[in-house]
């Protein structure tokens, strides 16, 4: 076994941790490393029944589970390519990325599945239940005739047993091509990202060694979605190649939810977006903190140390009481609540990456990690600022290494346009480095606005001060007819003490923009603003689908 290739590090570890846990579904299943390792043959056996070829591609499309995993696996280590799919997406792009895909295969939850027209997707042969491995479509009669007798078949081909000895996963190349993900971007439709298998290698050895408290045996909550690559490349490929035990939410993670998963799972490491860290310290800390006793003490210098750890503490027992660190990736951590995490010395770490990378381009352990950054460029890879001064000009962050992706899956035109001539990706993200290395991101390339002399306006920093208010939940800083126009969803927990008729409502957020424009230069104040209804329609990392809001 090769170490240095990334189906080499998962079938060593599956040997070396055969009779640990390795994958427990919620309130559900547990599947040991030899079961996981069993049912990877299984489907095996299916897929040689079906037809599929080395380089054929299999879409996966349902909600986080053990089963999901496990279909992900058996894919890579037969040779096929996986499609990963939200199972979040509306029916229609579930439908255009199995057909632009090719996929052969498809498995998805019965759910899911019912909802799709069969005839709308003609290239899939085979469909299997991510619910039980049922097989729920078979265009050709060997698989159909496999399947009748599948049970007689797995009875004799393990009489004796199944055993380490008895895996023994293929040889995979750098450059091969392993998964297409499936963006949903925040300023145009989707495309595949296709991932090589050195990009899935380097991120896990980078992941195995960065997360070096992290051992064989200990427990991981997956929360976020497997086929976004934050959640599939350290939550699954990391955990599994380290021996870990995962236990799938497969449901929505609100705090309350969370709290009960820690509470039992106690993992060592986290991995969350900004907006669960908001919620967790804008609705259950920061209010505690600001009443009574406890305010007075936090504004007594010699005892405000004993409350901040107080907090501190509560925070780390709302993640199970053992967390070493806390990763938020995805999106821009609100820099009020990122200035309260420092004050109470919250171990928590802001890293940066995309799909197109596998995701990870930064990362650093939260006892070196710099206030507002987000970390340094990880191993293997490499990060530098369009700017004649990139330290105090910004410019867009460029990278390139081996975490990047072979480029778009039929889109050359689309590819093209992501990089530059010398190979280095464009991310389409504006920041600074620092002299340490440090990369800062100051907003997205697409989304900056022009101010009335041409200065440059970046949303995002009207937005921090938006979201500062406890009466906002989230905002978007738009340009409509050359002035800026403020988006905001009210936060009606924070309002319920609020008589909520348009007119209250109106005085109380004009209070807060008024308040917002005195902290902004006079050519990036808001104009005005207009109250949604409903939250922002959103990404799988949480970000807001910025195009669908501009005029």
């Amino acid at each position: 076994m090769n170490q240095n290739t990334f189906l080499g590090l998962i079938e060593q570890s599956v040997r070396n941790h055969w009779e640990m846990p390795a994958m427990t579904d919620y309130r559900g299943k547990t599947f040991y490393y030899r079961d996981f390792a069993r049912e990877i043959d299984r489907l095996h056996d299916y897929f040689k029944a079906a037809g599929i070829r080395r380089g054929d591609k299999i879409a996966i499309c349902g909600k986080n589970s053990a089963r999901w995993a496990i279909s992900f696996f058996a894919t890579l280590s037969y040779g096929a390519v996986a499609v990963s799919i939200l199972h979040e997406f509306d029916r229609n792009s579930i439908r255009f990325i199995i057909n632009h895909s090719d996929s052969r295969m498809l498995f998805a939850d019965e759910s899911i599945w019912n909802g799709i027209d069969d005839k709308s997707i003609p290239m899939v042969e085979a469909v299997f239940s991510l619910d039980g491995f049922s097989l729920l479509k078979a265009a050709t009669v060997g698989l159909k005739e496999f399947d009748d007798n599948a049970q007689a078949y797995f009875e004799k081909k393990y009489e004796r047993g199944f055993f380490v000895n008895d895996i023994a996963f293929r040889a995979d190349r750098p450059d091969e091509l392993a998964v297409i993900n499936y963006t949903s971007g925040t300023t145009s439709s989707p495309k595949g990202v296709m991932l090589p298998y050195r990009s899935l290698w380097s991120n896990t050895r980078f992941a195995n060694e960065a997360l070096w408290f992290v051992r064989p045996g200990d427990s991981i909550v997956c929360m976020l979605p497997m086929a976004h690559a934050y959640g599939l490349a350290f939550e699954i490929l990391n955990s599994v190649s380290l021996g870990c035990h995962i236990h799938f939410l497969g449901k929505t993670p609100s705090p309350k939810v969370l709290m009960e998963m820690f509470s039992e799972v106690k993992p060592k490491v986290a991995l969350v977006v900004p907006l669960i860290i908001e919620k967790i310290v804008n609705r259950s800390v920061l209010p505690k903190l600001r009443q009574g006793a406890t305010k007075v003490l936090a504004g007594v210098p010699l005892l405000n140390g004993v409350v901040y750890g107080r907090v501190r503490k509560s925070m780390i027992d709302f993640f199970g009481g053992r967390m070493v660190e806390v990763i938020i990736g995805g999106a821009a951590l609100n820099p009020d609540v990122e200035r309260f995490l420092r004050k109470i010395k919250f171990p928590y770490t802001v890293g940066y990456g995309m799909t197109e990378c596998g995701p990870l381009i930064s990362y650093c352990y939260w006892k070196r990690y710099r206030e507002r950054s987000c970390g340094k460029a990880v191993d293997r890879m490499y990060v530098k600022i369009d700017s004649e001064d990139p330290q105090n000009i910004v410019g867009e962050i460029l990278t390139r290494g081996s975490n990047l992706m072979l480029g778009y899956y039929k889109n050359e035109e689309a590819t093209g346009e992501a990089f530059t001539a010398g190979g280095w990706l464009k991310t389409g993200d504006l920041g600074t480095v620092d002299c340490d290395g440090f990369v800062y991101i100051r907003g997205r390339n697409k989304n900056m606005m022009l101010g009335p002399s041409g200065q440059n306006i970046y949303p995002e920093e009207i937005e921090e001060k938006i979201n500062g208010s406890p009466y906002v939940s989230e905002s978007l800083a738009i340009s409509e007819n050359e002035k800026i126009v403020a988006l905001i969803v009210p936060d009606r927990e924070a309002l319920r003490d609020v008589e909520q008729d348009g007119e209250e409502m109106n005085a109380v957020f004009g209070r807060v923009i008024a308040e917002v424009n005195t902290l902004l230069p006079s050519y990036s104040r808001i104009s005005s603003f207009r109250l949604q209804e409903e939250e922002f329609e959103k990404t799988p990392k949480q970000s807001i689908r910025r195009f669908k809001y501009q005029p």
